[in-house]
């Protein structure tokens, strides 16, 4: 019951008239960077970062929730018409709704994908409301030993989930991680990695690294590659609603995408693209037209697509309850929550219970926005298709280098965007995954001092981190999380090894 009067007060918070306006441009937004490919939520809200100076926090998360949302329903448009997904998650709904298009389905496959991401979203967004609590009352329980060890196992997670090499991912976090040790040590008072330099006392400006990492780094690989050639947008003609058939063959879907995608989503590093792909597989297995996958089967947009939008609230749920970023977006919600002097944890609900709950009763309301704004507004999101890719790029640099200097009125922390922005072109450039090092230079502090408190109270035994169960047993699962794929990748080739010695002739 607290629970739902925590909700009522909480809509009602969200229905006033400025905080619906900033989740209306939110999921304007985020379903504009959805259609356009390359540019993601987490690039999207680093460039927004600026604004937290100025806005009052319930309406900047709103926002934030609102082009995190859209981006995961605007990404489909793309896959669906041109065979492009605009996110990394939406690659598997390309698969089969491309195909659709092709068919002249394309009104169907943007409807499927639009209800699959209203139903799946309100799914994740209820399980979001009234798991909550329950995650906030064991986290009470833990000490700084736990809070390390639950750290450590989400840095892992990241790193080995994400980027296509364990060690690139390593290299990565331990960049993150350095980074985050620059400033003033809390305990000691000594100034750490800042070469004699006053602006880096307070540590690195996360807004500038943010921003520099992933709108100007993003735009620079972008620059480099090319354009590859125009790809054909196909038309939407015919039906733009569900048929009879369609319905039939949809609901199952969304259910069990949904179902995918809220428990993977809360999941260290679970992600998105784990519970699409795993949407896929399951929903080719169970149709009844398994012929028809791979020529526009109607359930492979919808299964995916659910679970895509599901994941998102499953993302958030670790972020508010736990202080733990699963994501990149997640990581840069996590250091505006910062900038607010806010710290996402248990105690959240506590000190900060009126955001919490406007900020998921805004999911809500999001979600309706979102459902609203997709199909009726298909031909707008097409038409951005056209921009030329050199006037997108440049404006992302500008309005990088604008928000910066405005938020700080700091020409170093513009030398900083630029140095970030070049390493973000190097990372992706020689395929090193960016998310680790977001991630670690956000936790890497945070890490420090619940380590430093759990050594103090164990009076410097740092057993402490293995005696204590629910500490020893996180440490174990990051520990199998490293050793486990090179160890099952060694026994793939043994494998292969032994097959090509028997299949050689005698």
């Amino acid at each position: 019951m607290e629970t739902f009067d925590a909700l009522m007060g909480g809509f009602a918070a969200a229905l006033q008239p400025q905080i619906l306006i900033y989740g209306f441009i939110g999921c304007l937004l985020g379903t504009l960077v959805g259609v356009l490919p390359g540019i993601g939520p987490a690039l999207t809200i680093a460039l927004l970062l600026p604004l937290t100076y100025k806005v009052p926090a319930a309406a900047m998360f709103v926002m934030f929730a609102g082009v995190y949302y859209g981006a995961m329903y605007g990404g489909s448009t793309t896959s669906i018409l041109i065979n492009t997904p605009g996110e990394s998650a939406t690659v598997v709904t390309a698969l089969e709704g491309y195909k659709m298009a092709r068919r002249g389905r394309a009104g169907p496959a943007l409807a499927t994908a639009a209800i699959g991401s209203f139903v799946a979203g309100t799914i994740g967004t209820l399980a979001l409301t009234f798991f909550a609590p329950w995650i906030v009352e064991a986290a009470l329980r833990f000490g700084p030993a736990e809070y390390f060890s639950l750290m450590v196992l989400s840095l892992v997670a990241v790193t080995a989930v994400l980027g296509s090499s364990v060690l690139r991912g390593l290299i990565s976090l331990c960049m993150g991680l350095l980074f985050g040790l620059v400033g003033v040590d809390l305990q000691s008072g000594q100034p750490r990695f800042t070469f004699g330099t006053a602006e880096l006392l307070d540590g690195i400006e996360f807004t500038a690294a943010a921003v520099g990492l992933f709108a100007v780094g993003e735009a620079l690989y972008l620059a480099w590659q090319g354009r590859q050639g125009q790809s054909e947008v196909l038309k939407v003609s015919g039906r733009l609603w569900l048929g009879k058939e369609d319905w039939r063959r949809s609901w199952k879907p969304w259910l069990r995408g949904a179902l995918f995608g809220f428990p993977i989503g809360a999941m260290p590093a679970g992600g998105a693209e784990l519970p699409t792909l795993l949407s896929y597989y399951t929903e080719k297995k169970l149709s009844r037209h398994p012929e028809e996958f791979g020529q526009g089967a109607i359930e492979g947009v919808a299964g995916p697509e659910a679970a895509n939008n599901a994941s998102a609230a499953g993302v958030l749920m670790p972020l508010l309850t736990l202080g733990i970023p699963t994501s990149a977006t997640a990581a840069v919600i996590l250091s505006a929550f910062e900038g607010y002097g806010l710290q996402p944890g248990p105690m959240l609900f506590t000190s900060e219970s009126g955001l919490v709950w406007t900020l998921i009763a805004s999911l809500y309301i999001g979600n309706v926005i979102l459902l609203l704004l997709n199909l009726p507004l298909v031909g707008l999101w097409v038409k951005l298709l056209s921009i030329p890719a050199p006037l997108l790029y440049a404006g992302i640099v500008l309005i990088s280098t604008v928000g910066v200097y405005g938020a700080s009125n700091s020409v170093f922390d513009v030398g900083l965007l630029y140095a970030f922005g070049a390493l973000g072109y190097a990372m992706r450039r020689f395929d090193f995954p960016v998310a680790p090092l977001v991630v670690g230079l956000i936790l890497g502090p945070m890490m420090e001092q619940s380590m430093r408190q759990a050594l103090t109270i164990s009076q410097g035994q740092w057993s402490t981190f293995v005696t204590r169960p629910l500490s020893g047993s996180l440490l174990l699962i990051a520990a199998l999380l490293l050793a486990l794929p090179p160890l099952f990748a060694w026994r793939r080739q043994r494998a292969a090894a032994r097959q090509a010695v028997q299949d050689q002739p005698a």
